[in-house]
């Protein structure tokens, strides 16, 4: 079948078993083609290619609502739901989008993108259903990685208290996206291993009966020998005692099996949890034998091979910088260790890993209780590094309010994916740590403008003792420097001139230095010449070139990847206005109040107007206004 001419669920009512068994293999088919092409979530979608179809034929989608998880396994949903046709826009600037939206589709009930979130919605669904006496089931789709979420585990506690009707499916593939770690993790693989686990409750409950239940200390005897042999033989306990109907396990590629379960949850009273195993890759070989995560999101690849089509890389990968110098720190500093929400291979810390497996702790999708954790270890004098992408760290924000910056702990915080990181989009897109991040009391924060200067900013992070201090970096590779000698440290709040100008001055920190500069040499051959500071320290800021630069009377641009709201750039402004410079022309460039969509970066900076030619347009207006107000001055001086 042309997956790509679905217009529809509805046709699934329809299929028998069979057929769907081979669609099952048509849409798997699809995906490794285009994917092939354009990149993504390869593995996750084809984990979920039987439970998808039997979800759809037992439900009727937009009427009931489908939530998934984080999202990245919706693929298969989107295809059933009218969007195969635009595949090969997936993740492209103005195209299909990675994660479920609710403007692509009236079948998209729930954004996602992080993880832990569909149970709380869910529920949410279920109670306005029921306060508006409406008819409709809600159903929400959540990996075993995602359900070690602290949001996750609250929402279970309090789908139990309401007991309204709704549908957790468990979608266990023994990864997020890399190997689950944890305690849940563990009693999830007991319950794997049960695969007799409804003839078993059956037996119990056969057995107990048999018990006999009288009179004093006999029948106290009796009744703890029923609870003992409940917890010993019936795995899905815990999700029963959480007043949790449990079901499972079921095989997640056996459509039949699936729509029993299904159709049996759905006339059942209260929630109902089934535990679904799957394999995530399942039907592309080099997806199946992953076993570290590396294709749970990917670039193009050979279909022939799994090889992954890439540029030479000139030079290593930020994130590759900081593993190796934190590496390098820790064969002298046994304090050194490091804390990873679930992305060691996101973050490239294998190699750290390998080294210091006792130093390296993987606390799962938990990002709140890493950092905590993370300050928990800074109090006993050990030196924590949490690293985590932007986008993650919203998630814990105030573990960084109250436990770390509050506490003044000497936790280092790796910000991974820091500024635009293309076709992810939206949910990833690590532009608003700046402004959350400056608010804090006896917090540091940098960000380095090539790989070299982000070594220095690591053994400065490493060596400093005055409190939390965070080093951004963007995601992809370096710009190509040398990084020759030791790594030095650097003076906090320190600032330093790339490019000495008489007309203008531009501030700025990270990639943007790179897009300034050029700005600066278009310029130059209209006969303006701009300053360039690399802004390494958006906090503290360094006053006194501040205080140098304002001296000079001349236009001062602020240049940031990331929100205006907050950022660097206000905390320019914040500084002038309270040093009493009214007389300045001071503009800033950066991210305006919107959310930015999927597409690769340089698309989208184009779209936001962060390029050198808007930088060199502003500038020259700016001069212009400047010299205007000059010469108002003079005349009102005069």
């Amino acid at each position: 079948m042309d997956v790509s001419t679905i217009k529809n669920p509805k046709f699934l009512k329809k299929l028998s078993v069979d057929q769907m068994t081979e669609l099952a293999d048509d849409i798997r088919s699809f995906l490794i083609q285009k994917l092939s092409k354009t990149g993504g979530h390869l593995a996750p979608n084809l984990g979920v290619v039987e439970l998808t179809l039997a979800l759809h034929k037992v439900f009727h989608s937009p009427v009931d609502k489908l939530i998934w998880d984080v999202g990245h396994q919706s693929y298969v949903h989107k295809i059933l739901t009218g969007r195969g046709d635009q595949f090969d826009t997936l993740r492209q600037h103005k195209g299909l989008c990675g994660f479920p939206k609710r403007s692509e589709s009236k079948h998209d009930v729930w954004e996602t993108g992080h993880s832990s979130t569909s149970l709380s919605a869910a529920l949410g669904m279920a109670v306005a259903r029921d306060l508006k006496h409406e008819h409709f089931d809600v159903v929400a789709v959540i990996g075993d990685g995602a359900l070690t979420g602290g949001m996750a585990l609250e929402a279970l506690n309090d789908i139990g208290h309401q007991n309204r009707n709704m549908i957790i499916v468990l979608n266990d593939n023994e990864m997020s996206i890399a190997p689950n770690v944890g305690a849940l993790h563990n009693m999830l693989n007991r319950i794997r291993s049960a695969n007799k686990y409804n003839r078993a409750k059956e037996d119990l409950e056969y057995l107990m009966k048999k018990i006999p239940a009288f009179g004093g200390k006999l029948a106290s005897v009796a009744e703890g020998l029923k609870d003992r042999l409940k917890y010993l033989l019936v795995s899905g306990v815990f999700f029963e005692e959480l007043g949790i109907t449990y079901l499972g396990p079921v095989d997640g590629h056996n459509i039949n099996a699936l729509i029993d379960n299904l159709n049996y949850a759905q006339k059942r009273k209260g929630p109902v949890l089934i535990h679904v195993l799957t394999q995530k890759g399942k039907g592309y070989r080099p997806a199946e034998m992953d076993e570290i995560g590396t294709w749970h999101g990917t670039g193009p690849y050979k279909i022939e091979s799994g090889a992954f089509i890439k540029p030479a890389a000139l030079a290593p990968a930020y994130s590759q910088v900081v593993n190796d110098e934190l590496q390098e720190l820790a064969r002298h500093d046994e304090r050194i260790v490091v804390v990873s929400p679930a992305m060691v291979v996101g973050s490239k810390l294998e190699g750290f890993a390998q080294e210091f497996p006792d130093r390296l702790f993987d606390v799962g999708i938990a990002e709140q209780h890493a950092a905590t954790f993370a300050a928990g270890l800074a109090t006993q004098n050990m030196k924590p590094v949490l690293s985590i992408y932007s986008t993650f760290m919203q998630r814990a924000y105030d573990q960084l309010v109250h436990d770390l910056c509050r506490q003044n702990l000497n936790v280092v915080l790796a910000v991974d994916r820091a500024g635009l990181v293309g076709a992810d989009g939206e949910t990833h897109q690590g532009v608003f740590d700046i402004g959350f991040l400056r608010a804090l009391p006896n917090l540091v924060v940098m960000m380095g403008k090539d790989e070299s200067e982000l070594r220095n900013m690591v053994y400065t992070a490493i060596h400093y003792n005055k409190g939390p201090i965070a080093v951004r970096y963007p995601r992809g590779n370096g710009i190509g420097v040398p990084m020759k000698g030791k790594p030095e440290a650097l003076t906090i709040g320190s600032w330093e001139v790339l490019r000495d100008g008489t007309d203008a001055t531009v501030l700025a920190f990270g990639p943007m230095l790179q897009v300034a500069v050029a700005a600066a040499k278009q310029l130059e051959s209209e006969g303006f010449h701009l300053s360039i500071v690399n802004a390494r320290f958006i906090k503290p800021m360094d006053g006194r070139m501040l205080d140098q630069i304002a001296k000079q009377q001349t236009p001062i641009l602020t240049v940031e990847e990331g929100m205006l709201a907050g950022g660097f750039g206000s905390g320019v402004l914040e500084y002038y206005h309270d040093h009493g410079v009214h007389d300045l022309v001071i503009e800033r460039m950066g991210i305006e109040d919107r959310f930015v969509e999927h597409g690769s970066v340089k698309e989208l900076l184009n779209e936001l107007g962060l390029t050198a030619e808007q930088i060199a347009h502003r500038v020259k207006k700016m001069i212009h206004e400047q010299t205007h107000r000059n010469q108002l001055r003079k005349v009102f001086t005069s």
